[in-house]
C-alpha cells in the first residue's frame, strides 16, 4: 500500500507540474465547470470554520467564493485569524474592513493556486503551477517550534504541521501561519534595496549594474499593446491528433539574474566592497582575452563604463538572461516524477547531465547551465545542484559555478518581472568559457530557443499523461488536460512568418518529441528565426531534431537566405531506401542498438552523415509510466543537417524554412520542429577509421 500511495502522490507531483500557468481569474466561473457535489467544497471549507473567518470575509470581498463553490483543482493557503490580525497590524489597520476591495482582491488570489498540491509534493524551490496573480509562490522545507517537518512558503509563513493537506472536493486546503505577500518592484527594485537598505550583501555587483547602466536594460514589464482577446482559437489535425490552440494570455518581459555576493568578490579576488574600479579590472584580465579588437577602444575605459565594448559592461550583461526563471527548478528541464521517470523528462540521467542553454543580455553569448547527475563525473558536485558553465567530463574538468537554491526569509528574491540567485564565484564568458566549456554540440529543444516561452509560463503546461483524442477539441475556457499555443507575428523576437500558423503543442508523455512538446507549421509557411550564438567564429552543422510521419510536409531550408541543397522531406524515414532501408535493423529500442559493435555503429553513422542524417541521439526518450522509449531505436525520430558553414559568432544568423510541399500536403503541410543542433567540427568532424561523433 505505501508503494502505491507514493506512486500516486508522484503522479499527482507531475500533473502539479504541468497544468497552465493562470495569470487572471474570472469572478464569474464558466456554466460547464459547475458540478454537484454531496462533500465539503473549499468555499464550504472556508465558510464552516469561525477560525479562518477573516480570510473568508477577504475572498469574499474578491468575489471568489464561487470559484471555490464550483468544480475546479484548487490548493488555498488559508492564513488563520491570528496571521491576518498580525498583517493587518503590520499595515495600521485594525479591520478587514479597513482594507480596500483591490487590497482583498490581491490577498485572495496570493493564496490561490489552480492546481492541486500536497506538501508531498511541495520539493522544489517553487511550486510548479503560479497562483492566480500569475506569480510562483517559493518554497522551501524546514522544521517548526515542535520540530515537525513543515513546509515554507516565501521563507515565512509554513503550513500547520497538523492542519496540512485538507482535502475537500474540489482541491486541497493548507492553512499557514502568516499572511503570504509578493513584491511588487521590479527586478531592478529588489537588488538595489538588497544592495543598500537590507543586508547589503551585493554592494559591489549593484553598483557595477548602475555604472554601467546595465539596469536600464532590465525594466521592462510587460507590453500593455498586445491584447490576446483579439484572437480567434486556431483548429488544426497533427498526425491523427485534432486539436485547437490559443494566444499567450500576456506578453511579458522578464530577466534572471546571477549575482556574486560581496564576501564572494572580497575573499575569492580581492575586491573591497564597493570597489567597482577593481572589478573593472578583473574584468579587463577576462574580456580583453575574448575580445582582444575592442582593448584600444575610446569605449574600453574606466570612464566610458556605458560603452558597449567596456569589459565591466560585458561582465555585468552576462549574468543577466533575458527569460523570467522563477526557480532552480526551472534552470535546466523540468524534473517528473513518474513510473520509470524520476528526474528530468526526455534525459536519461545516468548518460547525461540535464543542460539548458540560455541568451543573455551580452550580445551573440549563452550560458550553459546543467544539473549534476552523471556519477562517473560529479567532480566537486552535488548530485542535483545546478552549476553554470560546468564541463567535467574526460575531455575537461571545469567546476563551473554552483547556483543557491536557497529561499531566504528576510531576502526577496522574485520580483514582477526577475528573479535573482547567489554564485558562489564569477559568471563569464570567458576564454576557457568560450573554447572548451562551450566547445561542444549544443541542443536546445524549441521551447528553450525563444525566452518568451518561459517568460510568459507556456512551456510545460498541462497534464501530459492524458491525450486529446476524442474527434474534438477542448476548447472551453479552461480545457480540461491543458492548453496548445499558437504565436501572433511579432510576439516571438527574432521571427518572422507568413502564410501560416506557429503552434506549441502541450507536452505529452507518450509523443516522439523530445521533452514531451513540439512545434508545427501549418499552412503555406514562410518561416524564419533566429539561431541562437555559437560561442566562437567557425565551421558549424546546425542540425534539426523531430519526428518524420506520412502526414508532413517538404520545406526549402535557406541559411542567412542561402539556399542550402534539396528541400527537408519530413515523410522520409531513416529505414527509407534513400537512408538505410532495411538495414536498419534497430527499431525495437537502444537495447538492440546496444549489441552493436562501434564498428558498426561508426559504419552507419558515416552512411547516415554522408546523406546530412544522424539517428536521433541515445539519450532521449519518451516513456510510458512503465517503460522508456529511446529514441535511437526509432526509424522516425532522427537528426538532418540544414546547413554545414561558416558562422561569425559576432552576428546574427537566420534558418529559414519555406514550403516546397506538392499542394496541401499531409496536415496542411504541417512541418515540425522539435530540438535544435549547433554542433562544431571539433565534434562533428571525425573521419578516421572506425571513429564516429558520440551518439549521446
Amino acid at each position: 500500500m505505501k508503494k502505491v500511495k507514493y506512486n500516486i502522490f508522484g503522479l499527482l507531483a507531475l500533473l502539479g507540474l504541468m497544468v497552465p500557468t493562470l495569470t487572471a481569474c474570472s469572478d464569474e466561473p464558466d456554466s460547464d465547470n459547475f458540478y454537484t457535489f454531496t462533500g465539503e467544497m473549499a468555499s464550504d471549507f472556508l465558510k464552516n470554520r469561525t477560525e479562518y473567518s477573516e480570510f473568508t470575509e477577504i475572498v469574499n470581498r474578491a468575489g471568489l467564493m464561487d470559484l471555490l463553490s464550483a468544480y475546479g483543482h484548487y490548493t488555498c493557503f488559508v492564513p488563520s485569524n491570528d496571521a491576518v490580525n498580525t498583517y493587518l497590524q503590520g499595515r495600521g489597520l485594525t479591520s478587514v474592513s479597513q482594507l480596500s476591495d483591490a487590497d482583498c482582491d490581491t490577498i485572495a488570489r496570493t493564496h490561490l493556486v489552480n492546481n492541486m498540491y500536497t506538501t508531498m509534493e511541495m520539493t522544489q524551490d517553487r511550486l510548479a503551477t503560479s497562483n492566480m496573480l500569475g506569480r510562483y509562490l517559493a518554497t522551501s522545507q524546514g522544521f517548526d517550534e515542535d520540530d515537525n517537518a513543515v513546509v515554507y512558503l516565501e521563507g515565512t509563513a509554513h503550513i500547520y504541521y497538523a492542519l496540512k493537506d485538507d482535502s475537500v472536493e474540489n482541491g486541497i486546503m493548507q492553512p499557514i501561519d502568516m499572511v503570504i505577500e509578493k513584491s511588487n518592484s521590479y527586478i531592478a527594485d529588489i537588488i538595489r534595496d538588497q544592495a543598500e537598505t537590507a543586508n547589503q550583501t551585493f554592494t559591489t555587483f549593484y553598483k557595477a549594474m548602475e555604472a554601467t547602466d546595465v539596469i536600464s536594460q532590465i525594466a521592462k514589464v510587460e507590453d500593455d499593446t498586445y491584447d490576446a482577446k483579439s484572437y480567434a482559437k486556431y483548429y488544426y489535425t497533427s498526425d491523427f491528433w485534432k486539436e485547437v490552440a490559443w494566444v499567450p494570455d500576456t506578453k511579458k518581459y522578464g530577466y534572471t539574474v546571477f549575482v556574486e555576493p560581496d564576501e564572494v568578490l572580497q575573499s575569492k579576488y580581492g575586491i573591497a566592497k564597493g570597489d567597482i574600479r577593481a572589478l573593472y579590472d578583473l574584468a579587463c584580465q577576462i574580456y580583453d582575452k575574448v575580445y582582444p579588437n575592442d582593448v584600444s577602444a575610446p569605449g574600453h575605459s574606466f570612464e566610458n563604463l556605458t560603452d558597449s565594448v567596456n569589459p565591466l559592461k560585458r561582465f555585468i550583461q552576462y549574468h543577466i538572461l533575458t527569460r523570467y526563471v522563477a526557480g532552480t527548478s526551472d534552470l535546466t528541464p523540468m524534473d517528473v516524477n513518474i513510473g520509470v521517470v524520476q528526474g528530468a523528462f526526455g534525459f536519461e540521467e545516468t548518460l547525461i547531465n540535464p543542460i539548458e542553454w540560455f541568451h543573455t543580455l551580452l550580445p551573440h553569448t549563452m550560458i550553459k547551465i546543467e544539473k549534476a547527475t552523471v556519477t562517473a563525473y560529479m567532480g566537486n558536485a552535488t548530485k542535483g545542484e545546478r552549476y553554470i558553465n560546468r564541463r567535467y567530463d574526460s575531455q575537461y574538468q571545469i567546476e563551473g559555478q554552483h547556483i543557491d537554491p536557497t529561499v531566504e526569509a528576510d531576502v526577496t528574491h522574485d520580483a514582477l518581472n526577475g528573479h535573482f540567485f547567489y554564485v558562489d564565484d564569477i559568471v563569464a564568458f570567458s576564454d576557457e568559457v568560450q573554447n572548451k566549456v562551450q566547445n561542444m554540440r549544443i541542443r536546445l529543444d524549441f521551447s528553450s530557443v525563444f525566452p518568451e516561452v518561459m517568460t510568459n509560463g507556456l512551456r510545460f503546461e498541462g497534464d501530459p499523461t492524458q491525450d486529446d483524442n476524442s474527434g474534438v477539441p477542448d476548447d472551453s475556457s479552461t480545457p480540461k488536460n491543458g492548453r496548445n499555443y499558437y504565436f501572433p507575428l511579432g510576439y516571438l523576437d527574432g521571427v518572422k512568418f507568413s502564410n501560416c500558423y506557429v503552434v506549441l503543442r502541450r507536452p505529452h508523455i507518450n509523443f516522439w518529441s523530445w521533452q514531451g512538446d513540439e512545434w508545427n507549421l501549418f499552412g503555406d509557411y514562410d518561416f524564419e528565426f533566429r539561431l541562437p550564438p555559437v560561442p566562437y567564429s567557425g565551421d558549424w552543422q546546425v542540425r534539426l531534431g523531430f519526428c518524420a510521419l506520412t502526414t508532413r510536409g517538404v520545406a526549402q531550408v535557406y541559411f542567412d537566405g542561402v539556399p542550402q541543397g534539396i528541400p527537408l522531406d519530413m515523410t522520409q524515414f531513416l529505414n527509407d531506401e534513400a537512408f538505410l532501408g532495411d538495414r536498419f535493423v534497430w527499431d525495437e529500442g537502444p537495447a538492440d542498438y546496444d549489441k552493436t559493435s562501434d564498428e558498426e555503429k561508426a559504419s552507419e553513422q558515416k552512411v547516415l552523415k554522408n546523406l546530412g542524417a544522424y539517428r536521433a541521439p541515445r539519450s532521449l526518450f519518451h516513456f510510458s509510466t512503465s517503460e522508456k522509449l529511446f529514441f535511437v531505436g526509432n526509424y522516425r525520430t532522427h537528426r538532418r543537417v540544414l546547413c554545414q558553414t561558416y558562422m561569425d559568432a559576432t552576428k546574427d544568423h537566420y534558418i529559414r524554412f519555406r514550403v516546397a510541399s506538392d499542394g496541401k500536403q499531409g496536415n496542411n503541410n504541417e512541418f515540425m520542429l522539435d530540438y535544435l543542433e549547433l554542433v562544431p567540427k571539433s565534434v562533428y568532424g571525425v573521419d578516421g577509421d572506425g571513429e564516429m561523433e558520440d551518439d549521446l
